[in-house]
């Protein structure tokens, strides 16, 4: 879901729902660890406000999974590059999430891709160790392969 100006990918879920594939929303974790877990999304599924006024569906916390259990992960962000780092809104909760995949070194599942505009991206974003890179970056001109 987009928010605070975010691009919207609602038209990516569109037609991944024709093409009969289910979609996540983040949620903040209960455990309030900066952390997100996901609750699956069906159209006019009903959405309350968390802490920070994003929507998320209204599930109960068993129907949530984890990250390691998604094929793909769509990611806002604020600013990116080349190289596949993004700043996102500055709570660090999709590396947090992310982070085992940095210890991984055959397949990567899932797959995360950055959603931005093109006028989001920059030369070049300084990179931590926590720090998880994209492997794709999507704006409204084009699809980029990051590694």
């Amino acid at each position: 879901m987009a928010n605070d100006g975010e691009l919207d990918p609602f038209y990516l879920m569109a037609t991944a729902w024709e093409m009969g594939k289910h979609c996540y929303l983040p949620v903040l974790t209960p455990t309030h660890d900066k952390s997100l877990l996901f609750a699956p999304y069906e159209p006019d599924a009903p959405l309350v406000h968390n802490q920070f006024g994003i929507p998320e569906p209204r599930i109960a916390a068993r129907h949530l999974i984890k990250a390691r259990n998604l094929d793909l992960v769509i990611m806002p962000l604020v600013a990116f590059d080349r190289r596949g780092n993004r700043i996102g809104m500055g709570g660090g909760y999709y590396d947090r999430t992310l982070g085992f995949l940095n210890a991984r070194t055959q397949w990567r599942k899932p797959r995360l891709v950055g959603i931005g505009y093109s006028f989001q991206e920059v030369s070049s974003i300084g990179s931590e160790p926590w720090d998880v890179p994209l492997g794709y970056m999507a704006t409204e001109r084009d699809l980029v392969k990051i590694k």
